[in-house]
């Protein structure tokens, strides 16, 4: 990633997100790309969003305690109710040498609901 392109969200993972293995459950880093991509849906569109689909994850590099995780979105596509999202993970290793390696990236798929959750247009 370039350097002046900021995160929607930046995390250093501690111990209590960690599995048997030591490094940090899978589960986590979804819950963040959820949120950063959430992040971006809000500069985007002004109504409630919910979360219906996480395209092609696929973990190419683990995560450790210490690590500054960068969570970075780009806007791909808007529909009549829904907003893609792609996310990027990056995780600068909190021990040295203190490389970034990218751990991962998804389209998350967003769709836009009233107070009933039913769908409705992203701009009214």
């Amino acid at each position: 990633m370039n350097d002046d392109y900021q995160p929607a969200i930046r995390v250093v993972m501690m111990p209590a997100d960690t599995n048997p293995l030591g490094t940090i459950f899978g589960g986590i880093i979804l819950s963040y790309i959820d949120q950063a991509g959430t992040v971006e849906g809000r500069k985007r569109c002004s109504k409630r969003l919910v979360t219906v689909a996480m395209h092609e994850v696929k973990f190419i590099a683990p995560v450790f305690v210490g690590d500054l995780v960068s969570f970075y979105t780009e806007w791909v596509r808007s529909g009549h109710t829904s907003i893609t999202v792609r996310v990027i993970v990056d995780a600068k290793r909190g021990n040295t040498p203190h490389e970034t390696v990218r751990v991962t990236q998804a389209e998350v798929v967003y769709v836009a609901v009233d107070s009933n959750g039913h769908p409705v247009p992203i701009h009214d």
